[in-house]
């Protein structure tokens, strides 16, 4: 599968009306676990929209150490920065087997020329994401490695019927730790902390949250 147009089954999975009309523009691309599908600095200006699968968006210094900047799911797109035809500004790199709608620039300039509506709706999405960006960048700069850890934790929690939190995919201590700009250790004692106050609980990579964690540790 790769090379066709989105069909209109794939589409209709698709809630966002921009993101299902952006997708249409695109063709079919499957990618394996764990590939980079765009690498920072690149000159490329494809858009890609997520039909299935999840990827992350990193950015990377030159000893390797990695910080992730977020993760998307189908019906979610990256790589929308380059539309101005600069280089990269982020990698993004697949968690799971991936397919894409990948849509080029000039397809996406005819949609905006045949109705300027698509444009808009493509500028509030990018104002959504910058002040998600501005929000993230805030907190990494006033919050302490605990109150990082715990934000994360709380944003992702989702409520289950037990009233009780739970983070829906399963998160490494590593992985945790590229989120939120910290080391893994650091993480590791966090988490012995919380699990050791009742606050969490991991099973199988999986966090429950018991209660609130406090807002200093």
């Amino acid at each position: 599968m790769q090379g066709d147009a989105p069909s209109p089954a794939q589409l209709s999975a698709i809630e966002d009306a921009f993101v299902k009309k952006l997708a249409s523009l695109g063709r079919l691309r499957t990618y394996p676990k764990n590939t980079v599908f765009i690498t920072e600095g690149d000159q490329s200006d494809s858009v890609f929209v997520v039909i299935s699968g999840k990827v992350k968006v990193f950015v990377a210094d030159t000893e390797g150490h990695e910080m992730i900047l977020d993760t998307h799911g189908p019906g979610e797109y990256v790589g929308e920065m380059a539309m101005d035809g600069n280089p990269r500004s982020a990698s993004c790199m697949t968690l799971e087997p991936t397919t894409f709608s990948v849509v080029a620039r000039d397809p996406i300039r005819e949609a905006i020329r045949a109705n300027p509506d698509f444009a808009l709706d493509m500028i509030a999405k990018v104002i959504d994401r910058a002040r998600l960006a501005t929000d993230n960048v805030k907190h990494l700069a006033l919050l302490d490695v605990y109150g990082r850890v715990a934000r994360l934790l709380l944003n992702m929690a989702v409520e289950q019927p037990d009233g009780k939190l739970m983070i829906p995919e399963k998160l490494t201590q590593q992985e945790i730790a590229e989120r939120v700009g910290a080391s893994r250790d650091m993480v590791s004692r966090i988490f012995r902390d919380l699990s050791q106050g009742g606050y969490i609980t991991v099973e199988n990579r999986f966090i429950t949250i018991n209660k609130k964690p406090p807002a200093r540790w």
